[in-house]
């Protein structure tokens, strides 16, 4: 019975143990450009299968696809190819080959849809290829170190790939990008991976919206791109001795709305970003909420909420040319007397002991003691070492709805 929807295209040849075809290899050899393969159930063991003409295949009832550990699975080299429907596991591990459970080169066109992909080194290895759909994948491996791991989707030098609604789980980066421009990742959830739930560098006008990155070495790691979108998305739980739920390095103009950042050793990382404005972003019990390095200029953090956060904000520099505006801060004290919602009394979100703990970051012990409240509260009256000009004059007496 077929269990999937598709297109069916020119020619269907069914590919089973007791059909007229049992070989996927040997049916691809003899179809002919735009025809459909349906690969009914079983297990195939039949080496790297080789994908050169545009086809379809399609699996019923989830038929296996077995690398037996030895080298990639599927390869495909041609445009307008789809695969639907399979289980693909056992990929091969090697020191010199990016062996992949996918691997597609300069196609076009391109679909990848509900397949499950296991025990992968590389789950999708994607090198210059455009205008691809990636969606509602599961991809996992059994990662023990970075340097033996590969990646769950992987894409190089492509374009117009929009990578949806997969779950990646237990690989060193769960998504990576390198030189890619105008793609979507939107609805993935990326949890347990040794390294990054979502890495990406040099990689232009790209949106993010609607992921959870869960429990991974670090959460997102965004790194020498400009143009970028991240919104309504999930960093939880991203803990480790230099963790975060996102990091921000050499990035420009984006667009930071929406995201939850809750319980991770650090919310977002910064350093050398440029005209990035973070707005209606909630940051929950993390250790620092939000931290700064140097060569950060035109920031705006506006209408944010800062709640139970060891530190909310960490900055290394005395000079400050970025904003606080309208944000709830759960360790603001002031009053407000007119009720107008909005504090009247500015409030200075970087504490002197975080000053410190930058310095020397062995004092981070002595973080719940009175002897660190009495250093705080002195530097709130009088600030010496932390920016005189960091300050939100507007802090919101609640905590921020839509």
């Amino acid at each position: 019975m077929l269990l999937q929807s598709v297109d069916v295209w020119g020619t269907t040849f069914e590919v089973c143990g007791s059909c007229k075809h049992t070989s996927i290899t040997e049916t691809i050899a003899i179809a002919s450009s735009g025809d459909t393969l349906l690969i009914k159930g079983g297990l195939y063991q039949e080496g790297e299968i080789i994908i050169n003409k545009p086809i379809v295949l399609l699996g019923v009832n989830k038929p296996i696809l077995d690398g037996g550990s030895v080298a990639g699975v599927i390869s495909i080299f041609a445009d307008s190819v789809v695969i639907k429907g399979f289980v693909i596991q056992n990929v091969g591990l090697s020191y010199t080959n990016d062996y992949a459970a996918i691997y597609i080169s300069k196609s076009k066109h391109f679909t990848i849809e509900n397949n499950v992909l296991k025990n992968v080194f590389f789950g999708m290895l994607v090198e210059k290829s455009h205008f691809g759909r990636i969606h509602n994948n599961v991809v996992s491996g059994e990662v023990k170190e970075e340097h033996n791991s590969g990646n769950g989707i992987h894409l190089w030098h492509s374009d117009h790939v929009r990578i949806t609604e997969n779950q990646l789980s237990h690989l060193r980066d769960g998504i990576y990008f390198e030189f890619v421009s105008e793609s979507h990742v939107a609805n993935n959830i990326s949890q347990e991976n040794l390294r990054y739930g979502l890495h990406f560098m040099f990689s232009n006008h790209n949106d993010y919206y609607d992921n959870a990155f869960i429990n991974n070495g670090a959460g997102v790691a965004v790194m020498f791109s400009k143009f970028i979108n991240m919104k309504r998305n999930r960093f939880y739980k991203n803990w480790g001795t230099a963790s975060f739920g996102l990091l921000l390095k050499e990035i420009y103009d984006a667009e930071i709305e929406d995201n939850v950042f809750e319980e991770n050793t650090i919310g977002i990382n910064v350093e050398g970003s440029t005209r990035i404005n973070y707005s209606n972003n909630s940051l929950i019990k993390n250790g620092w909420a939000v931290k700064i390095a140097g060569g950060c200029y035109a920031n705006i953090f506006n209408n944010n909420n800062f709640v139970g956060n060891s530190f909310d904000v960490s900055y290394n520099s005395k000079m400050n040319d970025n904003a606080f505006r309208g944000n709830y801060w759960s360790s603001y004290t002031g009053y407000d007397l007119d009720k107008d919602g909005v504090g009247d009394v500015p409030y200075r979100p970087v504490k002197l002991f975080s000053y410190i703990v930058n310095q020397t970051p062995e004092t981070i012990v002595l973080l719940r003691s009175l002897f660190i409240d009495i250093l705080n509260f002195s530097e709130k009256v009088s600030p010496v070492f932390t920016p005189d000009n960091l300050v939100d004059a507007t802090p919101k007496m609640k905590m921020i709805y839509d």
